[in-house]
């Protein structure tokens, strides 16, 4: 059997900036958000958005109470299309990146909990949920840049991997290929009892 990968797809949006005038109060270590989950510093979270659109996603840094309301001080996800880059092809639909950008938050804003994993975890989810997100890259919202700036890259078309496209390994090299690259399906490779890629075929052999 040929061994592939790859995810399904949904889309997302961008993250809002919600400011507080204080960053002063008494330290929480947890709190509760609108949906009854409990939330704690180091969590990340689904905060409210326009009607149209997905919950923004940020991590927790820190739970304040002071004379007024309760606030959550949050460091926020960006997702490819939020960058001054925008959108790459090898860009996960479900992909977000650390960023250094800061705020303030009302609790009421926070919906509940979601999971940001780290790439090689999504992988291995049996079921990508709504509340599913990976993260690989860390994103400087003042400059531009990523970190790392470089990354592995696979196929004939040397891109850098994404989850929500199917790929194949070839049994002799060991490298991933998208079946399209090679102008192959996916029906063509699941039909498959193996694969070999061209480069490690021998002459005249088919896959």
């Amino acid at each position: 059997m040929v061994n592939t990968k790859g995810r399904r797809k949904q889309a997302e949006s961008k993250p809002k900036k919600v400011k507080s005038s204080s960053t002063k109060g008494t330290i929480l270590s947890s709190v509760k958000a609108a949906d009854g989950s409990i939330i704690r510093p180091g969590d990340s979270i689904h905060l409210r958005a326009a009607k149209s659109q997905p919950p923004f996603v940020a991590k927790v840094l820190k739970l304040l109470q002071n004379d007024k309301q309760t606030m959550v001080h949050v460091t926020w996800y960006y997702r490819p299309a939020d960058t001054q880059g925008g959108v790459k092809a090898f860009h996960g639909e479900r992909e977000l990146f650390t960023s250094d950008h800061e705020d303030m938050c009302e609790l009421e804003t926070i919906h509940g909990k979601c999971n940001v994993h780290k790439l090689k975890a999504y992988q291995k989810l049996e079921r990508v949920r709504e509340g599913d997100y990976f993260c690989r890259f860390s994103y400087k919202a003042c400059t531009g840049l990523f970190k790392p700036d470089r990354v592995p890259v696979y196929c004939i078309c040397e891109m850098p991997y994404n989850p929500d496209q199917f790929m194949v390994e070839c049994e002799v090299c060991a490298e991933w290929f998208h079946p399209e690259c090679l102008k192959l399906t996916q029906k063509d490779v699941m039909q498959a009892s193996h694969f070999v890629c061209l480069s490690c075929r021998p002459p005249h052999q088919d896959a």
